[in-house]
């Protein structure tokens, strides 16, 4: 049995969840129950990055102090998860007090190493990334990712990480794995980011234009760059620097991210990594953005999506279905409600619910008993290892295909066997064609296990007590 760390990245609590964070959550959450369905241990981390200005300006403007601002919205991703039925195994703040302390070491250790140094700069910088942005990463003077932010110059004495001294071990870090970084085009990007040059980045804010965040280690005046602290949470999550057992049981780790965190994730933390003297991240998958009729969602465009809506109207695993199957798990993705609609609709109520309802009114009707449970281990061989390699590669969409090829294979097979008029003619045979249907549904359900863990159970459950359940999708 071997042990496996996966994690998101931290949603930045500045504003209520949304379906960019859903999308990531399930993912991550998709391919842990995949692992642990396989015999592994699994550790899901799920949590909230909690400093910043951002974070601040937002308190300040709604009357509250920041911990109260970060202590509601977390509260908001907590019951999220809940309601996305996501197993993390922990829920890590960045505000937490083990987070603040193992930060702080962090920082020492890089210190240590002799990585972090005050300097004086003049940057040009995005408040809505919180990051610093070079030339080609803006247009007509804009940020890419916030065009309708004003990009800000800054001149202040900061301290800053030498990431230009990590350019050419995180170069070999590319070449000599090249799965680090999925899919190959998002490796290709860091690649070229990184090969073109290295500027040290600023890890600080002066305290009297930002308090709030984890105050530097021997130095009041400053508090940690919010990258910095947030980046950190994916080694305190699991005891570090307190419990090195647990922590050498658990990492490395592999991350899952949004293409605006390639940076962060694939290069500024595995450099960090090095200089802390810490193992590097098994593995980054970096996935796509979610549109909206050809849009990036945004309320003043009107074509935001709220996931907690689509939650109350078709349930959490018809949601799930919809992220899995109909997103691309690496290119940008377009969805709307009306599609929404139509998938639940063709794929849902017409297709897997009405399976279910035929399979099992049959069963009900001519099965003298429940059929016995099936033998897995932990599924077929001959059906598990297109399914897994699918996973395996993130790639969700080509799996769930595989299932409702499964599906509708098994709907065609009663439409040319007839069932319903076989058993009517020759009992045995005819009640034994219905058990090797139940059989195979209940097979399709344990497959759907990592993606609509729901509506696995109730399948399970129906056909091992042979009733009819009520519509699992009902018409809307």
């Amino acid at each position: 049995m071997s042990a496996r760390y996966i994690t998101t990245t931290l949603p930045y609590v500045n504003d209520k969840p949304h379906l960019g964070h859903a999308f990531e959550f399930v993912e991550a959450d998709c391919y842990a129950r995949t692992v642990r369905l396989k015999g592994d241990e699994v550790f899901l981390n799920i949590g909230t990055d909690e400093h910043g200005a951002k974070i601040e300006k937002k308190a300040l403007a709604e009357g509250k102090t920041p911990q109260a601002y970060a202590d509601e919205f977390a509260g908001y991703f907590q019951d999220f998860a809940k309601k996305l039925n996501i197993s993390n195994d922990v829920f890590t703040r960045t505000t937490d007090p083990h987070h603040v302390t193992a930060a702080q070491e962090f920082w020492k250790r890089c210190e240590v190493a002799g990585d972090i140094y005050k300097a004086e700069h003049e940057i040009t910088y995005c408040v809505g990334c919180e990051l610093e942005k070079t030339d080609s990463e803006l247009n007509h003077g804009h940020c890419l990712l916030h065009p309708n932010l004003e990009i800000e110059i800054r001149k202040e004495e900061n301290y800053y990480f030498r990431f230009s001294k990590y350019q050419n071990a995180l170069l070999e870090l590319y070449s000599t794995q090249p799965a680090f970084v999925v899919p190959e085009e998002r490796l290709h990007e860091i690649h070229t980011f990184v090969a073109t040059g290295l500027k040290d980045f600023s890890m600080s804010r002066r305290r009297e234009k930002l308090s709030w965040g984890v105050p530097v280690p021997g130095d009041d005046a400053h508090v940690m760059y919010v990258w910095f602290d947030a980046l950190v949470s994916y080694v305190s999550a699991i005891g570090w620097p307190d419990n090195m057992a647990v922590f050498k049981k658990w990492w490395p780790v592999t991350q899952l991210a949004g293409k605006d965190n390639l940076r962060q994730q694939a290069a500024m933390w595995q450099a960090m990594l090095m200089s802390a003297g810490l193992p590097m991240s098994k593995q980054v998958f970096i996935h796509g953005f979610i549109t909206s009729n050809g849009h990036k969602m945004s309320k003043s465009l009107g074509n935001v999506i709220d996931p907690m809506k689509l939650i109350e109207k078709y349930g959490a695993d018809a949601v799930r279905y919809i992220l899995l199957r109909h997103m691309s798990p690496f290119e940008d993705s377009d969805l709307t409600l009306d599609a929404i609609h139509e998938h639940y609709i063709a794929h849902l109520t017409n297709g897997l619910g009405n399976l279910v309802a035929r399979v099992m009114k049959l069963a009900e009707t001519y099965l003298q008993e429940p059929i016995a449970k099936p033998e897995v281990t932990p599924f077929p061989q001959e059906y598990w290892q297109e399914y897994q390699n699918a996973i395996d590669a993130f790639k969700f969409n080509q799996a769930m295909d595989w299932i409702w090829s499964r599906i509708q294979a098994l709907d065609e097979r009663i439409t040319r066997e007839e069932p319903f008029k076989l058993v009517k003619e020759d009992v045995e045979k005819g009640r034994a064609l219905i058990k090797e249907l139940a059989t195979e549904l209940y097979q399709i359900g344990r497959f759907l296990n990592p993606f609509m863990p729901q509506t696995n159970e109730i399948i399970k459950k129906t056909i091992l007590e042979n009733k009819k359940p009520e519509n699992l999708f009902p018409r809307l």
